[in-house]
């Protein structure tokens, strides 16, 4: 005969593997609902992720906050005039507004290697926690390989294809677009890098790009993060071209990670 599990093994098993997660298993029941203490902590991250999407960014403060740093910055918002339209249109949120181009080209006249645009995207909360220390990481990296950097690009309601447009005015080999990643129920401060080689207005498409994701506390740590982009970007000089057929060979597997016990054998 079979050995029944009564419900404090069946608890038990789930608890073990609720460690390996933030995935919501193993929740329980009361009657046909949620308990109270599982069904609270679902509205909390739904909040947070609504949180996430609506609260606008602090561009001036952050601005300033990287001029401290040493690095230069330009401000700049797309056509989708507020956060309504950002969310209605994506299609204006990967344009400059014609008048702003046309001051970038008046102004842009220095030969620079790389464009880094930080965008609010769908998470503020993920900008806001993360991109000014992933940037302490990445800029001094930058420098040590002699790239010339345009100043910062900080993009007020913007997509990922905005960084084209904005490389391609800066007339940069290099595009990082630096953004915030729709949130989930498990990371409302999700963030995103996209590397393009040669990013120009309209013909780039996601398949040129190479993304960088799932980059917060309980995921992708700055320091792997900034490991697979410097990959990405010294195989792209090498090869001139990036996207799909640009691949990230970065490993961070040893021989004492093959040799642990699966966490599914009880």
């Amino acid at each position: 005969m079979n050995k029944k599990i009564n419900i404090l093994d069946q608890q038990d098993l789930w608890r073990n593997l609720s460690q390996f997660t933030t995935a919501r298993i193993g929740l329980g029941r009361a009657g046909t609902s949620l308990p109270t203490k599982p069904y609270l902590e679902f509205q909390l991250a739904h909040a947070q992720a609504r949180d996430a999407v609506n609260i606008p960014l602090d561009f001036e403060s952050m601005v300033k906050r990287i001029n401290k740093m040493g690095y230069q910055t330009q401000l700049l918002a797309t056509q989708a005039e507020n956060q309504v339209i950002y969310l209605q249109r994506p299609d204006l949120g990967r344009l400059l507004p014609k008048t702003l181009i046309k001051q970038l080209h008046q102004q842009n006249k220095d030969t620079v290697d790389v464009v880094i645009i930080i965008v609010d995207g769908l998470s503020s909360t993920a900008i806001e926690q993360h991109a000014e220390n992933f940037l302490a990481l990445l800029l001094p990296s930058l420098e040590n390989d002699n790239y010339n950097l345009a100043p910062i690009c900080l993009v007020k309601h913007g997509r990922v294809a905005v960084g084209d447009v904005i490389a391609e005015t800066y007339e940069a080999k290099l595009c990082i677009v630096i953004i915030g990643e729709r949130p989930g129920l498990s990371s409302p401060d999700s963030m995103g890098i996209y590397f393009t080689y040669q990013a120009k207005s309209g013909l780039s498409t996601d398949a040129d790009r190479n993304c960088i994701s799932n980059i917060h506390a309980n995921g992708l740590s700055y320091e792997k993060a900034l490991k697979k982009l410097i990959f990405l970007i010294h195989e792209a000089e090498t090869k001139k071209y990036s996207g799909v057929n640009l691949k990230d060979e970065t490993t961070d597997l040893n021989v004492n990670d093959l040799q642990q016990k699966n966490f599914l054998l009880f």
